[in-house]
C-alpha cells in the first residue's frame, strides 16, 4: 500500500535539459556533404577515414560529458512492479540461472577517471565462481590458497595454460613475489583486457592470498564502461526485499567510489535500470512498491 521513503537515494530525479539543435538542416546533411566540409585540412586531401575520426574527434570536443536523456516524462517503475514484469520474461527457465542485472548510469566527463572496485553484496548472487592463484606451486601460500577454495594455483604450469587460451577461472590473485615472473612471461596483455590482471589496488596481489580467496567467493566486481556500471545484483529466486538490500548495498558502495574521485573526475548518478538476461531494461523510480504491484511472497522462488 504505502511506499514508504525511497530506498535508492542515489537517484537523482532532477529534468535534465534535453534541447533540441539549432542546426537540424546540418543533421540531416547527406554524409557525402559532411565528408566535403572535413576533406580539405592544410591543403591536403584526407581519407574518408581520416574524416571520421576527426569528425568523432571534434564531437568529444563539443561534448565533454556523456549523453544524458531527460526523465522527467519517461515511465519508471517501483522495484517490485519492475520484478513483476522480468519474472514474466523469464518464465519457463531456472530460477538460479538468470540473474537481476542493475545498470547505472552516470553524469561524468568521457575523459576521466572511471570507477572499478569489488563488493560482497549481502546476499551471494554467484556461488560457483573460480578462482586462479599465482604463487610458488610448493610455498605454503600454495597449500593454504587450495584449502580457501582457489581452483588453480601455480606459476609455470598456470602460465603456459593462459597462454594457450584455457583460462578456466573468473578472478586472479598473485603473490608478490610472482609478479616478475608474470611480467616477463607477458601476461598482462592476454588477462588485462578480460579484467584479469591482478592490481595492487583491487586488492588481487596479496602477501596471503588465502584471505583474499575467501573473500573474493561470492563477491562481485564492477567496472564503468562509457559511463554506465553495470552488476549482477540477484538471481531471479531472491525476494524483493533480498534485492532491494544488494541494489542498496552496491549504489552506497559506488557512492563512495565516486566520492573518492570527485577531486579529479566529478560523477553524479543520474539513472539506475534494472534488467536480467532475457529481459529488457525498466527504469526505476526508487520506491519499493506501489498499491498496484503484487504481494512480496509473489515476486520470488520458482
Amino acid at each position: 500500500m504505502a511506499t514508504g521513503p525511497s530506498f535508492l537515494n542515489a537517484i537523482i530525479r532532477t529534468p535534465r535539459s534535453a534541447s533540441l539543435s539549432k542546426s537540424c538542416s546540418r543533421q540531416l546533411s547527406t554524409t557525402s556533404s559532411l565528408f566535403a566540409k572535413l576533406a580539405k585540412f592544410k591543403g591536403k586531401t584526407m581519407s574518408k577515414g581520416k574524416a571520421t575520426k576527426l569528425k568523432a574527434k571534434q564531437q568529444r570536443r563539443k561534448h565533454p560529458g556523456y549523453k544524458q536523456y531527460d526523465l522527467k516524462d519517461a515511465e519508471q517503475f517501483t522495484l517490485c512492479d519492475a520484478m513483476r514484469y522480468i519474472r514474466a520474461f523469464e518464465v519457463g527457465r531456472p530460477p538460479s540461472i538468470p540473474k537481476y542485472e542493475c545498470h547505472v548510469k552516470l553524469k561524468t566527463k568521457r575523459d576521466g577517471a572511471v570507477i572499478r572496485n569489488q563488493i560482497r553484496l549481502p546476499h551471494l548472487v554467484k556461488t560457483d565462481i573460480k578462482i586462479c592463484v599465482i604463487c610458488p606451486p610448493d610455498s605454503p601460500a600454495a597449500t593454504q590458497a587450495r584449502e580457501a577454495g582457489a581452483t588453480t594455483v601455480g606459476e609455470d604450469e598456470v602460465f603456459e595454460l593462459i597462454k594457450s587460451g584455457k583460462i578456466d577461472f573468473d578472478r586472479c590473485i598473485a603473490h608478490p613475489d610472482s609478479l616478475p615472473k608474470m611480467q616477463r612471461a607477458g601476461l598482462a596483455r592476454i588477462l588485462g583486457p578480460r579484467g584479469l590482471m591482478p592490481n595492487t589496488k583491487l586488492g588481487t596481489v596479496v602477501e596471503s592470498p588465502a584471505g583474499a580467496v575467501k573473500g573474493m567467493l561470492g563477491g562481485s566486481m564492477y567496472r564503468e564502461r562509457q559511463g554506465v556500471v553495470r552488476m549482477a545484483v540477484g538471481q531471479l529466486r531472491f525476494t524483493p526485499e533480498q534485492l532491494r538490500d544488494n541494489i542498496k548495498t552496491f549504489l552506497d558502495k559506488m557512492k563512495k567510489d565516486a566520492a573518492a574521485l570527485s577531486d579529479t573526475t566529478p560523477k553524479e548518478i543520474s539513472e539506475v535500470v534494472l534488467s536480467s538476461t532475457n529481459s529488457p531494461g525498466f527504469s526505476l523510480n526508487g520506491e519499493f512498491r506501489s498499491e498496484n504491484s503484487p504481494p512480496t511472497r509473489a515476486l520470488s522462488g520458482s
